[in-house]
């Protein structure tokens, strides 16, 4: 029998598919295998330790006979050196997955799983987008006992040089977190950002920016007041300076939570900051605007379903959002600044210190005394919310507001 006669690219590409899989040799155990169905793979067939094998070398065009023909050197170079290019292939996928399994993504999103019951859904998804847009993207895929103190350096300075000198800092707090667990579990031998101590600019925590001078609050009430939008950002806007709870745990907001006939809104722990139960008392104006907005989101699971699914709350976005639209920049007044803004004029008015921090759902270092005391001061709660939704209807339509009016004593 003669020499196998090498193919041309011109066969390969006219190849036309039979009744049954045929078979084009090109040399040295490689041939192109066409299927009926018209679908044509590069193969090798050679022997290993006196049995005949069959590789898989790729399916034409995307890999061209220029290189099958280079796979086919390769693995009869692993053949003479007393390897099984199969046996070979199936060990790298094994590394390769080993790899992949403690890469510093699968890590990262491993250790979130991990902080489940010690998080709410808001903050858990703050930290999962906090690494997917700007850690995932250069560290995700490298294994994570391989990252040195350079490579994160890196990454955190792409975040630095857009200004996100903040966002820089707290994605360097993650990342050793995520390093720490990975040591924890014997997948990494250090956490590489102990490095880092002085390497990114000074940050200093700001304050969530918010209104507490009395007749901007005022002015700032009647523009809520005035919103254009659609009716049910409109509620959510006009209930967050009377409840003044979080941005998460009112866009999260469930009917199932409510007694409006009983006036309270108590809010399970596991959606709180400090996974303790939370009761917010409910003024009368309140709830008159919940009796508003149930009439429209009442059958629904949520307060405030999203835009593209009732199954879903509304983007955490929404209040923020519509405060810009209202005239109002992020360094004027936040969803999150109405807490400020009520614990501000609060205590002025001479409320009760606990009463305050225990309605603002502040940390209870006892944990325990949080777990049974959650309705504390809650009497006094009910009088305080009723008298602050009083008073910001005195600001919203500029009535004097006289001293004594309004606080602990009126």
């Amino acid at each position: 029998m003669g020499a196998t006669v090498p193919l041309t690219e011109i066969q390969v590409r006219t190849a036309k598919p039979q009744e049954k899989a045929k078979r084009l040799f090109d040399g040295g155990g490689l041939y192109l295998e066409v299927s009926p169905a018209g679908g044509r793979w590069w193969r090798l067939k050679y022997r290993f330790e006196g049995k005949e094998k069959r590789l898989s070398l790729g399916v034409y065009p995307e890999v061209s006979l220029k290189d099958a023909r280079s796979r086919r050197d390769e693995a009869r170079k692993l053949i003479a050196a007393g390897i099984d290019p199969s046996a070979d292939r199936q060990a790298d996928r094994a590394r390769k997955a080993e790899a992949g399994a403690n890469s510093f993504e699968a890590l990262a999103r491993e250790w979130i799983e991990r902080q489940a019951t010690k998080w709410t859904q808001d903050y858990r998804d703050t930290i999962l987008r906090r690494l997917e847009r700007n850690v995932f993207p250069w560290l995700g895929v490298r294994p994570v006992a391989d990252i040195k103190a350079p490579e994160v350096l890196a990454t955190l300075r792409r975040i630095e040089a857009r200004g996100a000198v903040e966002t820089a800092h707290r994605a360097n707090q993650v990342c050793s977190a995520v390093f720490r667990y990975a040591v924890a579990t014997g997948r990494a031998e250090s956490d590489p950002t102990t490095s880092l101590k002085g390497a990114l600019p000074p940050w200093r925590k700001e304050h969530h920016a918010s209104i507490t001078e009395p007749k901007a609050v005022g002015e700032l009430l009647r523009a809520i007041y005035g919103y254009q939008g659609t009716f049910t950002t409109a509620c959510a806007l006009k209930l967050a300076p009377l409840l003044f709870v979080r941005p998460g745990e009112l866009r999260r907001a469930e009917w199932a939570e409510f007694d409006l006939d009983g006036a309270e809104w108590r809010i399970p722990a596991e959606k709180m900051k400090m996974r303790a139960p939370h009761i917010v008392p409910l003024s009368a104006q309140a709830v008159a605007i919940l009796r508003e907005l149930q009439r429209l989101t009442g059958k629904a699971r949520y307060l405030f379903p999203g835009e593209r699914s009732r199954h879903r709350p509304m983007s955490e976005n929404t209040v923020n959002a519509a405060l810009r639209r209202l005239g109002y920049s992020s360094e004027q007044m936040t969803g999150h600044g109405f807490r400020s803004m009520a614990s501000t004029l609060l205590n002025e008015q001479g409320w009760h210190r606990d009463a305050i921090e225990r309605q603002l759902a502040h940390g209870e270092r006892n944990s325990v005394r949080a777990a049974y005391n959650y309705a504390e001061h809650l009497p006094e709660r009910r009088k305080m919310m009723q008298s602050w939704a009083d008073y910001l209807d005195a600001l919203r339509e500029d009535r004097k507001v006289l001293a004594g009016n309004f606080g602990r004593a009126a």
